[in-house]
């Protein structure tokens, strides 16, 4: 509030003094040139109830809080007088206000021209009154009327924001946001315009990466209009930001728009993992796993694991050939990753290599294939590398008519290098097969893998197959497997439980003779047994079987068969 002062002649005009012979006149500012800025109210004094003619006086109002016992300035009459206040001002989002006013005598509010408040008489007593009412957006004009008509002159109003659950307008947007960023500190600044609202509380500033969404969590909130953040991550990754006003109702207004950083890269990739080291016809090859980020690689070696290791390469590949690697030595390597910034990671962790020779072993020679009554018996020459390591045994069919047949290896059979023979076990039923002998050297080439050329000896397998069929509808099934030491050949069955019936009497296990051409009898199991080991089987051959179950009356079942296969004793 700004009490009306009784003006002087000093105080109304300025004079100003001759200069250089000159005779400046006096000046008496107009008081249509007072402006006063939002939101403080212009004051217009007049010498009337009517608010006609001109002002006696126009100063500025930071509040109407007044009362005055006799004239309230030099020119004016004690009674009969009016005074007019008058603001335009910015209500932000506006939403809902409260208007108190109260006089001694008349007062009258106004807003855009629109009486609110008309308390209009000639009073002995203080009038008043409150009034809640909601005031759109933007620019808005309050102007309050007051007059004394007599006696001692009183006048008061306010205007203030209703900030309870009634008030339910967000507040507009911040203007002016700007954000920038410090390469060296790696923090960003932001600022903006302060928000017009007059029940502000705050404002709330969020982040997010590119590609992703605001969270629910504001990154800070500040009363203030700037803000810094230091907590951004030196990736080289773009943020945004945007700034929402709150206002004391808690009502969050919409974000501004969003303001792009895009920080410094000052973080190095994670370390390549899962090394791998390969020997190759031109050099030793050392693969990774990509890492995150990562552009480019650096290789690096040593001759130890805890060695000095020097980069001998750098790929944008995941693998890299190392040409300068000497056959037989063993190499130690680390990797480390490079991203577009050119920030390196750590070192890997070490692994070792060796370029192992690439020269295979000669072809095995002298390869027979006999058949025998558990398969074939294959032999062959002592092969000459120094290096050998094993000798791979294989057999296929063989495809293609009469006059071009292929061989169709099947996977092969590892045997030690200071071995010459093999017994290749597989049901003799009379089947044409094919064999070759591979030779394999400490560094793991093929002779066969590497030349595609093997000695190939055909052999047809021995027919042992019994002429009497196996039945079938046993309540059985049969499962039988060779023996491995001096347990015999194990059979075992299922299909019947312990309290079943048919097996009361127990079990008859029989196996095929070849010279009688029959299955004979040669042992029984007791009943509920599911296993029996024939110690009596030869070794070398291939045994059939048939077990039945039986009744108590002595009836079998139908019999269930299934062979074993055994080779010779070593």
């Amino acid at each position: 509030m700004n009490p009306a002062r009784r003006a002087t002649a000093a105080a109304a005009t300025t004079v100003a003094l001759a200069t250089a012979g000159t005779l400046l006149t006096t000046v008496t500012p107009a008081s249509a040139a007072v402006s006063c800025t939002s939101p403080v109210f212009k004051r217009e004094f007049f010498a009337n109830t009517t608010f006609s003619g001109t002002p006696k006086k126009t100063d500025c109002d930071s509040a109407i809080d007044q009362s005055w016992s006799g004239a309230p300035l030099s020119g004016l009459p004690k009674d009969n007088f009016g005074v007019r206040w008058s603001v335009t001002r910015d209500f932000g989002s506006g939403g809902p206000f409260t208007l108190t006013a109260s006089a001694l005598d008349g007062i009258r509010v106004r807003l855009d021209g629109t009486r609110k408040i008309d308390l209009w008489k000639n009073t002995s007593t203080t009038v008043s009154k409150t009034l809640n009412l909601t005031i759109p957006s933007g620019k808005h004009t309050l102007r309050v009327d007051y007059v004394n008509w007599t006696g001692s002159a009183k006048v008061k109003f306010t205007y203030t924001p209703r900030t309870t659950t009634v008030d339910t307008t967000k507040p507009l947007a911040p203007t002016g946001a700007r954000a920038t960023y410090d390469t060296t500190t790696g923090k960003a600044g932001l600022t903006w315009t302060p928000n017009k609202e007059m029940d502000l509380a705050g404002y709330r500033v969020y982040r997010r990466l590119k590609g992703a969404s605001f969270g629910t969590t504001p990154l800070a909130t500040t009363t203030s209009t700037s803000y810094t953040d230091t907590t951004l991550p030196k990736t080289g990754a773009t943020y945004y930001y945007e700034i929402r006003a709150k206002d004391k109702a808690g009502n969050v207004g919409t974000g501004t728009t969003d303001q792009p950083v895009t920080t410094v890269d000052r973080t190095a990739p994670a370390a390549p993992t899962e090394l791998t080291t390969a020997s190759e016809e031109k050099g030793l090859r050392v693969g990774w796993k990509a890492a995150a980020e990562a552009t480019s690689y650096r290789v690096y070696r040593s001759a130890s694991a805890d060695g000095t290791y020097t980069r001998v390469g750098t790929t944008t590949q995941v693998s890299y050939l190392d040409t300068t690697a000497v056959e037989g030595t063993t190499y130690h390597y680390r990797v480390t990753s490079l991203d577009a910034a050119g920030n390196e990671s750590a070192r890997s962790s070490s692994i070792s290599g060796r370029r192992r020779d690439e020269t295979p072993p000669s072809l095995v020679t002298g390869v027979t294939v006999t058949p025998t009554a558990y398969g074939f018996e294959v032999h062959w020459d002592a092969n000459p590398t120094p290096d050998l390591r094993s000798y791979v045994v294989r057999r296929g069919e063989l495809w293609g008519d009469e006059e071009e047949k292929v061989c169709s290896l099947y996977p092969g059979y590892y045997v030690s290098a200071d071995t010459t023979s093999y017994a290749y076990t597989t049901l003799p039923d009379g089947e044409e097969s094919c064999f070759i002998v591979d030779a394999v050297d400490d560094a793991g080439n093929s002779a066969f893998q590497w030349t595609g050329d093997a000695q190939i000896v055909v052999a047809t397998e021995l027919d042992t197959t019994p002429s009497v069929e196996t039945p079938e509808g046993s309540p059985l099934t049969l499962e039988a497997a060779g023996a491995e030491g001096d347990e015999g050949n194990r059979l075992s069955w299922h299909g019947l439980g312990e309290d079943a019936p048919e097996q009361a009497a127990g079990y008859r296990i029989y196996r095929w003779n070849p010279g009688t051409s029959a299955y004979e009898r040669i042992d029984d199991a007791a009943p509920g047994a599911t296993e029996y080991f024939d110690t009596g089987a030869a070794r070398g051959t291939t045994s059939y079987y048939w077990v039945t179950a039986v009744a108590a009356d002595g009836t079998e079942s139908l019999p269930t068969g299934d062979y074993a296969i055994t080779a010779p004793a070593q």
